[in-house]
């Protein structure tokens, strides 16, 4: 049987996908440009990007598959509606809309998986170099969505397609089959609109080069700060991300493409509401739960009370957290989060949870809890930080305990 592209394109909207395209696997177009932001640093700590042999393989898909022509790219919509209104309440978090569901990671693999073994059956041979990559592979995903003609690069350089926003995941499946492809999306509909850029509370957003190619500091992005940075958050960041824990969706909330007005609710995800089951929120309680822990009760994921998710030890947090991309930030970078956060809410019932938080056997919660009871400043937070201080031996937890102590004491009070 030959595929079409429509035939193919068909069959993935039936399992489930949003949006599909399809591009040939030639050279990027933005090769200068990958390298230039890597050379100033944008990238932070995700050595991997940076790595030769993963930026040819990204510049030009033929140094790592050879034998691979075309790639079917496909969207999967994440969009719950009845968002969280837990920025509006300083005691519980926010998780961003994509991590509050079920790893998108496995969830879209499996589909395209389910959609290469349709094609195998449909041509009657064996794809053995086909190859399915969710944002897990030296793929640039976006440039491919765009030339498949799913949308365009915005000012927050996501990708947006004028009936589905933002909110969607993208994948790609690399065949050795020549498809004819689609043609790319080439209009820019963001126009003078710079709502993510002046949005963004660390001004990670740089607005767009001389080519017109939208620019961010990853080392500055709260996303990038909750989930891949590993160490300390700098001081000066740590007050601008209020209570985000994971991930961040600000940058998407305040694009227009991502209001009613312009996003159509498509039939595709039931009555009244964008995004599936895979998407949606936990309540609390509602958490997947490990063998022997049998009516364990767990915040959800939907504004979670921060307390509570500080008082999380390792066998809580596997529990909260499986099945779940939340993963990624390890038990040490999602607690050290929560900590920014309460300290960022200045509620004073949060330190017994905090100075409880000075003895966690991770140096890198200790010190956000001594950040944080240095921000809430209460006679309690004060007589915790120094009893702390007399038994600490981790030298960051040492130092970020007395300058926390020095700040509350007048000598180094900063206008944080």
């Amino acid at each position: 049987m030959t595929l079409t592209s429509e035939v193919l394109k068909a069959e993935a909207l039936r399992r489930g996908f949003s949006l599909a395209g399809v591009t040939r696997l030639v050279p990027s177009d933005h090769e200068a440009f990958l390298r230039a932001w890597l050379a100033a640093g944008h990238h932070g700590e995700m050595a991997y990007l940076a790595r030769e042999d993963a930026v040819e393989r990204r510049i030009d898909p033929a140094n790592a598959w050879p034998g691979l022509r075309s790639a079917i790219v496909v969207a999967h919509n994440y969009y719950v509606e009845g968002d969280s209104t837990a920025e509006h309440d300083p005691s519980r978090g926010v998780i961003a809309r994509y991590a509050r569901g079920r790893d998108y990671h496995k969830v879209m693999k499996k589909s395209l998986l389910g959609l290469l073994r349709w094609i195998e059956e449909q041509t009657g041979q064996e794809l053995s170099a086909a190859r399915a990559y969710v944002d897990t592979g030296p793929v640039l995903e976006r440039e491919l969505a765009r030339r498949a003609g799913l949308g365009w690069f915005g000012r927050n350089t996501m990708l947006l397609n004028p009936r589905i926003g933002s909110f969607f995941f993208i994948g790609a499946l690399l065949l050795e089959l020549d498809i004819e492809p689609d043609e790319p999306f080439v209009a820019d509909h963001c126009g003078t609109c710079s709502a993510c850029v002046h949005a963004c509370p660390t001004r990670a957003l740089l607005g767009r080069d001389a080519d017109g190619a939208p620019i961010i500091d990853a080392t500055r992005c709260i996303s990038y700060l909750t989930i891949e940075h590993r160490g300390a958050i700098p001081h000066e960041l740590r007050p601008l991300m209020g209570n985000r824990i994971y991930g961040c969706d600000i940058c998407q909330d305040v694009c227009p493409w991502n209001g009613e007005k312009f996003v159509q609710i498509s039939a595709l995800y039931g009555s009244g509401a964008r995004g599936n089951a895979d998407a949606a929120t936990r309540g609390r309680g509602d958490a997947a739960t490990l063998p022997n822990a049998d009516g364990a009760t767990l915040p959800g994921t939907d504004a979670p009370s921060l307390i509570e998710l500080l008082g999380m030890d390792e066998s809580a947090w596997k529990l909260f957290s499986v099945g779940s991309a939340m993963r990624r930030a390890k038990r040490a970078g999602f607690l050290r989060n929560v900590a920014i956060a309460l300290g960022n809410s200045r509620l004073p019932e949060a330190v017994p949870v905090l100075a409880a938080a000075l003895r966690d056997v991770e140096p890198l919660v200790r010190g956000h809890a001594a950040w944080a009871l240095g921000r809430i400043g209460s006679a309690a937070a004060v007589e915790a930080l120094g009893a702390a201080l007399n038994s600490e031996s981790d030298a960051s937890v040492v130092e970020e305990l007395s300058l926390a102590i020095a700040e509350l004491s007048g000598g180094l009070r900063t206008a944080l």
